[in-house]
């Protein structure tokens, strides 16, 4: 019940960093990028600069060495996703092939699907990402 509980509390944080990022982002501060690499980062429990720069197998093998995997992938998946987009949108071209990459090996590797947004989230993608 404790580790269930946890996990409830570090999707809630997650769910609002990264709704805070994102607003960030698509507003025009650069930082809101950053800030949400970092938030993804907090919720693998893994320092966000060594974590986003891991080849995409290496962030599966590191989600799954955490014990957490399974409990967080959707919303690494989610979030990695439309991290692409906006890297997309700004013109990196590269940092979005990777973050799509990574989105893509968390979905095969933990069975979800980058287009499912988590129910925590669906409002903040609608609002942001269904323009």
């Amino acid at each position: 019940m404790l580790q269930r509980d946890y996990i409830l509390e570090i999707i809630g944080q997650f769910v609002s960093g990264i709704a805070d990022a994102f607003r960030r982002a698509l507003g025009g501060d650069p930082a809101g990028r950053a800030a949400a690499e970092r938030e993804i980062g907090e919720l693998l429990d893994l320092d966000p600069q060594t974590a986003l720069a891991l080849a995409p197998d290496s962030l599966v093998t590191m989600m799954v060495l955490s014990g957490m995997g399974d409990s967080v992938a959707s919303y690494v998946c989610y979030a990695l996703d439309r991290l692409a987009t906006l890297y997309e949108r700004d013109g990196d071209e590269d940092t979005a092939g990777l973050r799509r990459l990574q989105a893509r090996a968390v979905a095969e590797s933990f069975d979800c699907d980058p287009a499912d947004v988590p129910p925590e989230l669906v409002a903040l993608d609608a609002e942001l990402f269904s323009k």
